[in-house]
């Protein structure tokens, strides 16, 4: 009997403190997922870096595998696929007081086409292992007249994909 209690005594303190979606500094976080837009579906890599209890930055990199041909047949080129971004992200889990598997963070990023901004929300099932879904839009654009493969990376995006903890 003693040995079931143990057992169970550890095992729920294990749970307890395997699943924390968000640490604070020093924590790191990887994401990997889908890309869904108007035109084009791909591929989407994401880090974090914890800056503070409830700041963190990171980089994002996104590439369009499938992308629709316009009205010419024209299909994009490498650069009209691909946008990179830097990003800054508030993580207020804690704030709203969810449960520690989840963290909600609204955030800005500055990528190589557009000035924006995200909302994304991580739950984490084991320390290691979670999922994400994000969604962005841009707030300035970098030129006015956009023409071509432009709007590609200038739209509301969804991502959704696993996160992992590093």
């Amino acid at each position: 009997m003693k040995k079931i209690i143990t057992l169970s005594l550890l095992f729920a303190f294990s749970l307890t403190h395997a699943q924390v979606a968000f640490k604070g500094k020093g924590d790191v976080k990887f994401d990997v997922g889908a890309n869904i837009q108007n035109g084009g579906s791909g591929i989407r890599l994401s880090s974090d870096f914890g800056l503070g209890e409830n700041m963190s930055y990171g980089f994002v990199a996104s590439y369009l595998l499938t992308v629709n041909s316009d009205a010419l047949n024209n299909k994009p080129e490498f650069g009209d696929r691909f946008d990179a971004k830097v990003r800054f992200n508030a993580n207020l889990g804690n704030v709203f007081k969810l449960d520690e598997k989840m963290d909600i963070y609204p955030g800005l990023d500055l990528g190589l086409r557009n000035f924006g901004a995200h909302l994304g929300f991580r739950y984490f099932f084991t320390e290691g292992f979670g999922i994400f879904t994000e969604a962005g839009v841009p707030i300035a654009k970098y030129d006015n007249n956009i023409t071509g493969f432009d709007h590609l990376n200038n739209q509301f995006v969804f991502n959704i994909g696993a996160s992992f903890n590093l």
